[in-house]
């Protein structure tokens, strides 16, 4: 009899474990789902708004999430399209100048569609650099095979270089700059970086060109 209140007890208790652990599970994913939703909205994103969708209390999504940078580099994990993805249109292109101009027109209006979970991400990783590794960078990649067509016809170094300075234009941080202290209006400020992207590329390549 003892032995099969023992047994009855255990199985009990795991159960018990096994339905926190659930618990738990279906929590994090409603954050998750939550700041998601939020994200597409390309309204500001805050830990309390998030809370508040996902039906919790910003404590428990503390305890879910250390901090806002981390929630949202897990909600933006899977809802970013590959390099290959993002530059489809001119997959049989060589044309590098071709290629930055989609790429970079790309990365701007993804900007512009998620701009609350945008900035939220940049203002958390200025004020804590440490966490700066959360940022998806998808820049970088976008870059990346964009200049593939050139990538063995320019000098390793001029190609670092080009790469590093594409990577200062093409990015969240030059569109909000037009837009909010130069008081462009999207659109423009998105031909404005277009233009300056490609000025950068078709210079460089054009000097690859030139004999030596």
């Amino acid at each position: 009899m003892q032995k099969e209140e023992k047994e009855e007890t255990t199985t009990t208790h795991a159960a018990a474990a096994t339905g926190r652990v659930n618990q738990k599970r279906r929590t994090r994913t409603a954050i998750l789902h939550a700041a998601a939703e939020l994200m597409r909205t390309g309204r500001e994103v805050t830990m309390p708004e998030v809370a508040h969708h996902a039906l919790v209390s910003e404590a428990t999504a503390y305890r879910h999430f250390p901090d806002l940078a981390s929630l949202l580099a897990e909600a933006m994990a899977g809802q970013l399209p590959t390099p290959q993805q993002a530059l489809a249109s001119v997959a049989d292109s060589s044309d590098p100048v071709e290629r930055v101009a989609v790429a970079t027109e790309h990365l701007l209006r993804h900007v512009l569609s998620f701009q609350g979970a945008v900035r939220a991400m940049i203002a958390a990783t200025i004020t804590r650099p440490e966490t700066a590794a959360l940022r998806p960078g998808l820049r970088f990649g976008l870059i990346d095979h964009a200049l593939s067509p050139v990538a063995d016809t320019l000098a390793p170094a001029d190609l670092d270089q080009l790469k590093n300075d594409l990577a200062v234009v093409v990015s969240a941080e030059a569109l909000f700059s037009l837009t909010d202290l130069g008081r462009l209006e999207p659109e423009a400020a998105i031909v404005s970086v277009v233009h300056t992207a490609t000025t950068l590329t078709r210079a460089a390549v054009k000097s690859s060109d030139r004999p030596s």
